[in-house]
């Protein structure tokens, strides 16, 4: 009998064992991945600007995507894509096991040949690659200016600021009467910022020393924002989009501009605060018509 007992013990013991081991480890042989390394993908053209990305594996809890942008977000197994601006893409896939790690990545590369005639971006120099870029933007006040400071990374811009002091980032677009646009932007901030503003604004009137607005000339006119007394903004933030991270305008929450004629608009970014150590840094700059 005491024989028998020990046996089942000892059967339940080595059960458990086995039912508790890994099917896979991760690359530090410390997580459960549960899920197949492959993630390869197809890219198939389905129109103008279209794309279908079709993941090959679908043994997995989650699917990422970085559609070029150069950050991952959460996306279905079959992604139906546009990209409207001419040029190449690199796509990324990234399956998620259990515990959220990683069980592969893959990419392929897009090639574009014409921007879509409604949808392209019409800003221009808006991922400040180098000098030509840089030079497509004006400043309200050129730097240096008080404490109110652009500075030029390669591939991104950044926003300083202290003692309440401002500054105006803008270019002008040609907008046509009756069509909607929206604007958008990858921004990241190392620690946040406090008392701050950081607004895209799109009107006919031209910035300038004396009146850093345009649209019809007051703070509630913004497209998107990070901006601290709406609740953005305070705390750390990466490559993420303004209008993910950013505040909703209450007036305009889809962040929509109308043009009311034909003619040259200016998009601009409208910037100031009292302790932005850090600043906010943006990229990816993007002003489209929708409509």
């Amino acid at each position: 009998m005491k024989n028998q007992i020990t046996k089942s013990i000892l059967i339940g013991v080595l059960a458990t064992i086995v039912s508790c081991t890994p099917d896979r480890a991760d690359g530090d042989g410390n997580g459960l991945i549960s899920t197949n390394s492959d993630a390869s993908f197809t890219v198939t053209k389905t129109s103008e600007n279209h794309y279908k990305l079709t993941s090959s594996n679908n043994n997995y809890i989650q699917s990422k995507w970085d559609i070029g942008i150069g950050t991952f977000s959460p996306g279905p197994n079959v992604y139906d894509i546009f990209l409207p601006d001419e040029g190449t893409y690199d796509i990324r896939h990234q399956i998620i096991g259990q515990g959220g790690i990683i069980g592969g990545t893959a990419s392929q590369s897009i090639a574009v040949p014409v921007s879509d005639p409604k949808a392209g971006n019409l800003i221009q120099g808006g991922k400040f690659i180098d000098a030509s870029d840089i030079a497509k933007w004006a400043l309200t006040f050129p730097n240096p200016s008080s404490t109110a400071l652009w500075a030029w990374g390669t591939g991104s811009a950044t926003f300083t600021s202290s003692g309440w002091n401002r500054n105006v980032m803008y270019q002008a677009v040609e907008v046509v009467e009756g069509r909607k646009y929206q604007a958008d932007a990858i921004v990241s901030s190392k620690s946040g910022v406090e008392d701050s503003w950081f607004e895209i604004y799109v009107g006919y009137t031209k910035p300038n020393a004396n009146n850093d607005y345009t649209g019809d000339g007051n703070d509630t006119t913004w497209l998107r924002g990070i901006n601290t007394w709406a609740g953005s903004g305070k705390n750390p933030f990466e490559k993420a989009k303004i209008s993910v991270v950013g505040s909703k305008n209450a007036n305009n929450p889809d962040g929509y501009f109308t043009a009311t004629k034909t003619g040259t608009a200016y998009f601009a970014i409208r910037s100031g605060g009292n302790n932005m150590k850090d600043g906010i840094t943006i990229t990816s700059i993007e002003f489209r018509g929708t409509n």
